[in-house]
């Protein structure tokens, strides 16, 4: 009797972990996929500073797993800063040094952080996204 418990019990987890498997698959990555396709038409538009006046500017964006919140701030027609209040990124933390760049160059056509591709553009639109 004791025997047949102890095999019921390893069964009864193996089904539900393979019911688990096929929920994560059919419900979960193709929302992954849809959001991540994002990335492959995304354009970013120049910025337009000289229309904004100083302050602080609050834009977000997100794409499937990923997604940020940042604080731009304006002073003389440049940005000066960027805060990244919220940033859900899984591996792509790195992107972080793209605000560097686009700083550098007051603008959000710079080169992504490789390794990090889908967190930098996140950041980009969220910074365009902040100053339109």
């Amino acid at each position: 009797m004791k025997l047949k418990y102890l095999t019921r019990v390893p069964i009864s987890i193996g089904i539900a972990v393979a019911a688990l498997n096929i929920i994560v698959m059919v419900l979960i990555f193709p929302k992954l996929e849809e959001g991540l396709k994002k990335f492959d038409t995304l354009e970013f538009a120049p910025l337009n500073l000289s229309q904004l006046t100083d302050g602080d500017y609050e834009g977000n964006f997100a794409a499937g797993i990923v997604g940020v919140t940042v604080i731009v701030m304006v002073s003389g027609h440049e940005i000066k800063s960027t805060e990244i209040v919220r940033h859900n990124h899984g591996r792509g933390k790195l992107a972080e040094a793209t605000i560097a760049s686009v700083i550098e160059n007051q603008s959000v056509e710079v080169i992504v952080i490789l390794g990090a591709t889908y967190s930098s553009k996140v950041i980009l639109k969220a910074i365009e996204n902040a100053t339109t």
